[in-house]
């Protein structure tokens, strides 16, 4: 899929080079010591065709003053700084060219940090094992590349081309490859609403790349106004999803891209360069929970409203963004059952509308998660909820979310119920360095534990080496990590089996709520069926009435059925009947 910029060998021994540089005079293409001067067209773009060869060496340099790498480099071996080199679209010999990709609705998602799994090659090796847990879809956080050696991604500068720390584009296409091989199919995260701190050259020959009347967290907005900016973008994503065959992309934080239109635009160029049959995902992330985006190109949402009433109610956490689901979160996790978003419209702890209805949106709109790296990495010491609740409690929400019919995304390790934490990590030197690390104290200033200094010392310097290695997850004890993997890929095998084809016109029938942290949801699947799901995590027992002809799926403990009339503490039932007139409200 050919790009507008960066470096297209042309098949003939040229390369035509182009690079958008609307500040710029001039432009010149370095390739060794020489200078080539490039032609500037209109709208600002500076082109020139070459004699040229995979392996090239290159840089531009503006106005005789900077020399820069190519911001759509497509690989970047010596660091975000350094030469950019042309790379071969074609330097890997494909093997699974019948692979055309998974249905949505029968999506189960690991995500993982690829660094800590030991890069492409490491992920590589690690996809049996995840495909015998019942993943049939992995989800990379991103690959970009950025300053240093350890990032979690958000922080890339070039996004054209794979982390050089990683491995080459060659061992990411392997690793692809090997998971078609395997049924799995990859997806990607990537950030088209902020550049990193370090490495982003753009302000010095393209500032209108950037609009100074919009911020977001990270500074000024990207201005996806003009063309040449949402051609960048959109280029990057056909680039993933055909030269590196990914099945699909999870878009990050698009709440902080202006206009929001460019979303629609995207998701338009995505799906008509894909050819009939073939499956690609598009997925966001969204504080705004726009269901208008659901109802159109893009499969579905990341479901942090979820997450953050299924966290208060299992640990009674009420700082930061949790404050707004503290107030009876068992009911919020009922509405989020039966309708996905939580924030429909109303205002938030800051007095701030958010949402849309999300009424009628299928269970599928929604990506529902215990764990993510944001999820994780964002405390202060970085903790899985294995080590901060019952294990009890947590297997119980983990069968809500493997068996309810939202799709379900688990973080790297959950799968033998890991404890290693994960934590927010870079590797920025110097004066950048110290402020990362005073930013991520003062992040935290205002949670009990770390109001004064003394206590925000035990937060991991981000920076430190250790940080990273301490974040590499590992089984600290083998013989209980196998009967968690066992008990979990079985659990995902009943998805399979017992749900997974029965989604693609499912609904939420409703959801009852039997006591504080306890309750009780249906839905109806594409066969008529009744899917049914009784949660109780609370420390009493709970008083329901099930369905007498209802088929047991699932029951957590084991014994959690012994008695029809009773939901047990610490437990949850997973059960199917016969389809029957019961689309109304119901009584539990």
């Amino acid at each position: 899929m050919e790009s507008a910029y960066g470096a297209t060998l042309l098949g003939n021994g040229h390369v035509r080079f182009c690079l958008w540089a609307p500040d710029a005079k001039s432009v010149d293409l370095v390739v060794g010591n020489i200078a080539h001067p490039m032609l500037r067209e209109d709208g600002g773009d500076f082109t020139l065709t070459l004699t040229a060869k995979p392996g090239t060496r290159y840089n531009y340099l503006i106005n005789d003053q900077h020399r820069v790498p190519d911001p759509a480099s497509r690989l970047q071996p010596a660091g975000v700084h350094c030469t950019s080199v042309v790379a071969d679209p074609a330097d890997y010999a494909w093997q699974q060219n019948d692979w055309q990709g998974l249905s949505w609705h029968t999506a189960v998602i690991c995500e993982v940090h690829v660094g800590a799994m030991g890069g492409f090659d490491g992920v590589c090796k690690a996809l049996p094992e995840l495909a015998a847990s019942g993943y049939n879809v992995i989800e990379l956080m991103p690959i970009g590349s950025f300053e240093g050696e350890r990032n979690w991604g958000y922080d890339g500068v070039l996004p054209y081309a794979p982390e050089a720390s990683y491995g080459t584009p060659a061992s990411l296409k392997a690793m692809i490859d090997e998971a078609h091989r395997l049924g799995m199919a990859v997806m990607l995260d990537v950030v088209y609403n902020h550049f990193g701190p370090v490495g982003n050259y753009l302000a010095y020959y393209a500032s209108s790349f950037f609009r100074h009347d919009v911020h977001t967290p990270w500074g000024d907005a990207i201005d996806f106004r003009r063309p040449q900016v949402a051609r960048y973008f959109i280029d990057n994503a056909l680039m993933w999803l055909h030269e590196y065959r990914f099945d699909g992309l999870r878009l990050d934080a698009v709440h902080a891209i202006k206009p929001s239109s460019f979303l629609d635009e995207l998701a338009a160029a995505v799906r008509a360069s894909c050819a009939t049959g073939r499956e690609v995902f598009l997925v966001v992330e969204n504080e705004d929970n726009r269901a208008s985006l659901l109802r159109g190109d893009y499969d579905a949402q990341w479901n942090d409203d979820g997450h953050n009433a299924l966290h208060v109610m299992l640990t009674h956490e009420h700082e930061g963004y949790y404050a707004d689901f503290i107030d009876d979160p068992t009911a919020k996790v009922a509405g989020m059952l039966c309708e996905g978003f939580i924030f429909q419209g109303q205002p938030d702890r800051r007095g701030i509308r958010r949402g849309e209805p999300g009424h009628g949106l299928p269970p599928t709109s929604f990506v529902l998660f215990l764990q993510n790296h944001d999820q994780i990495g964002n405390r202060p010491l970085g903790e899985r909820l294995a080590s901060l609740v019952p294990e009890a409690d947590l297997r119980a929400v983990q069968v809500l979310v493997a068996l309810c019919p939202m799709i379900p995304l688990f973080f790297m390790g959950e799968e033998w119920g890991c404890q290693t934490p994960f934590y927010y990590f870079t590797d920025y030197q110097d004066e950048l360095a110290e402020k990362v690390r005073e930013g991520r104290s003062k992040e935290f200033a205002h949670f009990s534990g770390f109001t004064d200094p003394a206590s925000r010392q035990r937060i991991p310097d981000p920076n430190a080496e250790d940080t990273f290695e301490a974040s590499i997850p590992r089984v600290d004890n083998p013989a209980l990590a196998r009967i968690w993997k066992s008990w979990f890929s079985h659990l995902l095998y009943l998805r399979k089996t017992q749900l997974s084809s029965r989604m693609q016109q499912c609904h939420a029938m409703g959801c009852t709520v039997l006591a504080e942290r306890a309750l009780l949801a249906r839905w109806r699947l594409a066969d008529g069926c009744i899917w049914e799901i009784a949660l109780n995590v609370s420390p009493r027992d709970v008083a329901w009435s099930r369905d007498p002809e209802a088929e047991t799926i699932w029951s957590e403990p084991p014994d959690a059925i012994q008695h029809p009339d009773i939901l047990p503490a610490h437990s949850v039932i997973v059960s199917a009947s016969t389809a029957r007139d019961r689309d109304h409200a119901f009584d539990a």
